[in-house]
């Protein structure tokens, strides 16, 4: 979803952080380009799981690090349809400390039930809840003080929504997030400006079980007035962000969001841009490394 525009230059611009190279050796670049030890008596482990959300289950995988636990989770949203499933960043994270639990939506992917965005907001705001539930924690050794949101694309727009819909969440991790209420609400002004906007929204619809095109469009737009960023920003003043963009269109809505929470109240989002497509195709060490070195500021208050 969402491929507007394409630029493949190398270089990346980082607004207020991020810019001092790895050392090498260093805890964070070893979790970008090196295995970590063994730990033979609680190693490193992958887990499938099967969310409970309004009466279905849900394909979900929690990546483990090794370590006796606790750790911290990042929850990670994926877009729409979710063809880029960013999962050598959750592997990254993994290498880092991080827990990482990744999901398909209701009617997506496998997972039962039909695709809509009220179930998307619903799966996120249950996988929040299972991550919470103490029986979880035991057997999948995570911390629920220490529950991180991250989503690409339209998972941004989820992953916002749930951060208001399930406080406490301290942190958000927006990796080209659309907001998907405020692009319906300028596209709906015009009927051409809106067939555009619904063809290059959501024409990829493969793998999605019950819903078109026009009927996502149509359920986004009647819901704006409490789904787009600009209604939900005085909500997340607590939340520390870092927010990703690239040249694929999203950038203006992005910074618009992060001026929307700070006219709040709320801190400034720590903003970097990257030039280059919207799966960052060309800039998925850089992806790992702008997520890691921010997440390890966060854990450890820096």
């Amino acid at each position: 979803m969402r491929y507007r525009v394409v630029s493949f230059s190398r270089r990346l611009a980082c607004t207020l952080l991020l810019a001092a190279p790895l050392a090498a050796g260093s805890e964070i670049g070893d979790a970008l380009f090196q295995d970590p030890p063994r730990d033979a008596d609680h190693p490193a482990r992958m887990f499938v799981v099967h969310i409970p959300t309004h009466g279905t289950l849900i394909n979900g995988v929690i990546y483990s690090p090794a370590g006796t636990g606790p750790h911290p989770i990042v929850i990670f949203y994926h877009g729409l349809p979710g063809n880029e499933q960013n999962l050598d960043l959750a592997q990254a994270l993994r290498r880092s400390g991080w827990s990482v639990l990744t999901l398909h939506y209701r009617g997506s992917w496998g997972s039962a039930g039909t695709y809509s965005y009220q179930h998307l907001i619903e799966d996120g705001e249950a996988a929040v809840d299972f991550v919470r539930d103490s029986g979880n924690d035991a057997m999948y050794l995570l911390d629920p003080q220490r529950i991180v949101l991250a989503g690409h694309s339209t998972g941004g727009f989820v992953a916002v929504l749930t951060a208001v819909a399930r406080p406490p969440i301290r942190a958000l991790v927006l990796v080209s997030a659309s907001d998907d209420a405020g692009e319906a609400i300028a596209a709906s002004a015009d009927p051409h400006k809106w067939r555009d906007w619904v063809s290059d929204s959501y024409g990829e619809q493969e793998s999605l079980i019950g819903s078109t095109p026009e009927g996502l469009a149509r359920e986004v737009r009647d819901h704006a007035d409490s789904w787009s960023f600009a209604e939900v920003a005085p909500h997340l003043t607590h939340v520390a962000m870092l927010m990703i963009t690239a040249d694929d269109g999203l950038r203006t809505e992005n910074e618009a969001f992060a001026r929307a929470v700070v006219a709040a109240g709320g801190g400034a989002p720590t903003r970097v841009h990257m030039q280059t497509d919207h799966p960052y195709s060309d800039h998925r060490i850089a992806l790992q490394e702008t997520v890691v070195k921010w997440l390890e500021a966060y854990r450890t208050g820096r």
